[in-house]
């Protein structure tokens, strides 16, 4: 419905349905000031000698419709271009701001809703009572954020109100045995003493024109580790112990663990601590066996595959077990001691978090919480592991997950609606389950279009906390470690009873 420019009078079509417009009064009211009423300006639209339904807002004015005419009488092709190059405007525009070169949008996540103050001074200790009132500013570039801002408060709120954090049930071990027979069966209770790292010797029945490795399956699965193997094998009869007529070779496990966070700066952490010449890595960054490959799981979505033995998985710690032995075999004590120093870690930033696979192995729930997680495992073997934890503003980690997996459509809207049904997903979750249960509810994980499960870190350390001491971890924040690299580091070789002196100065920069 519209209304007369000169009157005010509302217009209507007529009965006609040809796009005719006449006053709200109907075809017998009449106005002396209205052109409509008086019979002129009868206005058909018409594009390619056809009508047209009046879909758009036009404004009807006398001296306008020569001007709509032309407008509406152009050919198809040209409309058809207009519209393809504001197409391909908007296209550019989009790829522009996901570039980077918009920093706002990639500094500043767009789904800000509370979590940390939005006055930087709250941050710096001052009493958020002090009488001012300090309140949150939506970003005005994301629309959706500050209509939906208000549901998506009353959905957190719920979430909130239910949360409760009940004392973890642990595991005894001769449950843990009868899930990982093998494992138990292959990994010894005590370690060698003189070496800083988890190592034991293991006897090799093997001939000496056997592959050791021959059945590995990260060899069998990922091309890019082949070299990497194909060098350990030229390697592995010069590494191996004799004693009694029998081979023996050297078996080792991390003696410290990067355990997460995803898009919180492991790699980083990562990059600048295999450069010092007392810590060795394991032959792939990330090798996701605790979580993931012992299960027999390499993406979820493509179902199990066969699970990857213990021993594949000590074969990626036989580059650092090579050093070590030839440490322990040395005839100078100089050289012993420098090869002994040696400490073995591990960095895949699933550790703390994925527990995915334990609907498809451990059946005794208890009220949908699962029975058994990493942790326990690993500390059943290593009670004196240590745990360095990396951590971010869980909305910054959440956006930066999005963009790395997200496949095409990236947005800040496209991230608001995506992170507002997985709320709403959570909540549906927490109105029937426990907090962690839903955090370790594997349906639910698929089901939320991204990780938003992987932020919830306080349910994973509190969880950790249950088995490990406090002492036993170091807990960073990226943002610290952004602002003051040395300070990080020396806090890790302090942690980790690393000598800072040996490690490069120019890698602080």
């Amino acid at each position: 419905m519209r209304h007369c420019i000169n009157c005010c009078i509302q217009l209507l079509p007529n009965n006609e349905r040809k796009q005719q417009v006449g006053c709200g009064g109907g075809p017998l009211h009449s106005h002396p000031e209205c052109p409509a009423c008086k019979g002129e300006n009868k206005i058909v639209l018409r594009v390619d000698g056809k009508q047209m339904n009046l879909l758009a807002v036009l404004e009807v004015r006398a001296e306008g419709n020569e001007s709509w005419g032309r407008f509406l009488r152009f050919k198809k092709g040209k409309r058809c271009s207009l519209v393809f190059g504001l197409m391909i405007m908007t296209l550019v525009m989009a790829s522009y701001i996901l570039s980077g070169a918009h920093q706002e949008l990639l500094i500043s996540s767009p789904f800000h809703y509370g979590a940390f103050p939005s006055n930087p001074s709250l941050m710096d200790g001052e009493n958020p009572s002090d009488g001012k009132e300090h309140h949150h500013q939506p970003s005005v570039n994301n629309i959706s954020y500050v209509k939906d801002y208000p549901s998506i408060k009353l959905i957190i709120n719920s979430i909130t109100a239910r949360i409760e954090f009940t004392t973890r049930q642990l595991p005894d071990i001769e449950d843990l045995k009868k899930q990982e027979l093998h494992m138990f069966s292959v990994i010894p209770n005590k370690f060698l003493p003189n070496s800083k790292s988890p190592c034991w010797y293991e006897e090799f029945t093997g001939r000496n024109t056997t592959d050791p490795y021959l059945t590995n399956s990260y060899v069998l699965y990922s091309k890019r580790f082949r070299s990497t193997f194909d060098a350990l094998r030229k390697a592995f009869w010069g590494h191996l112990s004799h004693a009694s007529g029998k081979h023996f070779r050297l078996r080792c496990l991390p003696r410290f663990y990067i355990i997460g966070q995803p898009k919180c700066g492991t790699t980083d952490l990562y990059d600048r601590l295999r450069l010092h010449p007392e810590v060795k890595f394991s032959a792939i960054k990330e090798p996701h066996w605790w979580t993931r490959k012992r299960f027999g799981i390499v993406r979820l979505r493509d179902g199990l595959r066969d699970r990857y033995p213990v021993e594949d998985y000590l074969d990626l710690f036989d580059l650092a077990a090579h050093q070590i032995h030839q440490g322990l075999q040395a005839s100078s004590a100089k050289e012993q001691s420098r090869m002994t120093r040696i400490i073995i870690g591990e960095a895949s930033a699933s550790t703390m978090w994925d527990n995915n696979a334990w609907t498809f192995f451990y059946d005794n729930s208890t009220d949908g919480e699962p029975p058994f997680l990493t942790q326990d495992f690993i500390h059943a073997f290593q009670p004196d592991a240590k745990l360095i934890v990396m951590l971010r503003d869980p909305v910054e980690r959440l956006y930066s997950d999005y963009l790395y997996f997200a496949s095409s459509n990236k947005s800040a809207d496209d991230f608001h609606e995506k992170v507002t049904e997985a709320l709403q997903l959570f909540e549906n979750c927490m109105l029937d389950y426990s907090l962690r249960a839903c955090v370790y509810n594997n349906t639910l994980n698929n089901a939320m279009p991204v990780r938003l499960q992987v932020g919830l870190y306080a349910v994973y350390l509190l969880d950790w906390l249950t088995v490990f001491n406090k002492d036993q971890f170091l807990i960073l924040r990226l943002e610290d470690h952004a602002s003051n690299v040395k300070y990080t580091m020396h806090r890790v070789f302090q942690f980790l009873n690393l000598a800072p002196s040996n490690y490069p100065a120019w890698e602080f920069c």
